[in-house]
């Protein structure tokens, strides 16, 4: 399989981040008046913001946040070309998969546990 030069730069990368939040549309009013940043709504649960304003491409999504101990924090989304084979390399390493492979609009990803307290996800086209 071979991949564009535009996917081969971005190929295991930091690619998008993803916070949590009880109320998308107070995120979104907060991140807009402070830092200037729009947003595109995917429904009432989920609105993304871009890398030209933000820094990084990244979304608001929909969720519990907890105390002290949450565990539902920012969620740090890799890009890969080949999904299939990541996801082999993580199990490999001693990884777990947390969420299976599913699609989502633009694309397929799946969450992982590294081992040391963290989940990451990893998505490609």
């Amino acid at each position: 399989m071979s991949t564009s030069s535009n996917n081969a730069e971005k190929d295991r990368k930091i690619n998008y981040i993803e916070f949590t939040t009880t109320n998308v549309a107070r995120s979104k009013e907060f991140y807009s008046k402070v830092f200037g940043w729009s947003f595109q709504d995917y429904g009432p649960d989920y609105a993304s913001f871009s890398a030209p304003e933000a820094g990084i491409d990244g979304g608001f999504r929909t969720g519990s946040i907890q105390g002290a101990g949450r565990t539902d924090g920012p969620l740090v989304v890799l890009y890969a070309s080949d999904l299939s084979a990541v996801e082999d390399a993580v199990r490999a390493a001693g990884g777990t998969i947390a969420v299976p492979i599913f699609s989502f609009p633009g694309g397929r990803r799946f969450h992982f546990n590294d081992g040391a307290g963290n989940q990451l996800a990893v998505w490609s086209e």
